[in-house]
């Protein structure tokens, strides 16, 4: 008999083409069982991962670009991190899944939105560095950042807004707090219309 296999966090993310830190999110919410080693390192049994792998492969069969055969991808974009552990942790019950990048200003969104191509980018105004306001412009004066979604969560009102400048007008504004439930949505509606 031999004894089971296990990925680690790593390489689970690496299998399913979602970040490191989905992974970590979804095991801490209990979507993927996992046990911990002596050193502390997550171990998650193949056999589930396997099995989410062809779940994916079935569900991306018939469609031929890379792009396409990757998780939905969501940049949330805020410098509270307590709020952004919430707004992943809501994010990560999802069905089915999607990848969750995370980011505390614009210039760390920037590097984020360069290596990953997210395809909804939901982003807080009032930060420190680069703020929402110079996140927003410098994606809009740029060709490839029209590809992602761009939604912003805050709690400035559209007077507030305009004196600052004002936003593109491709960009959804939401009041901050917005409910967990309506975030969902809002994130599968763009999925769904999006289709990965």
């Amino acid at each position: 008999m031999t004894d089971p296999r296990y990925y680690s966090t790593k390489s689970t993310a690496e299998k399913l083409g979602v970040s490191l830190r989905t992974i970590q999110l979804w095991v801490a919410n209990g979507r993927l069982p996992a046990w911990k080693t002596d050193g502390g390192h997550r171990r998650i049994p193949a056999e589930v991962v396997d099995r989410l792998v062809a779940d994916q492969r079935d569900q991306s069969s018939g469609r031929s670009t890379d792009h396409h055969k990757r998780a939905f991808r969501v940049l949330l974009v805020e410098d509270d991190e307590h709020l952004l552990e919430i707004y992943s942790a809501a994010l990560a019950n999802l069905a089915p899944p999607i990848e969750i990048l995370q980011a505390t200003n614009g210039y760390d969104a920037l590097l984020q939105i360069g290596r990953s191509n997210p395809d909804l980018i939901i982003l807080d105004l009032v930060m420190p560095g680069m703020d929402g306001f110079r996140l927003c412009r410098t994606l809009d004066a740029r060709p490839e950042g029209a590809t992602s979604q761009v939604v912003v969560v805050t709690s400035l009102d559209k007077h507030a807004i305009a004196d600052l400048g004002g936003l593109p007008k491709r960009i959804h504004v939401f009041s901050k707090p917005i409910p967990l439930s309506m975030l969902q949505s809002l994130v599968t509606n763009q999925r769904d219309a999006n289709p990965a």
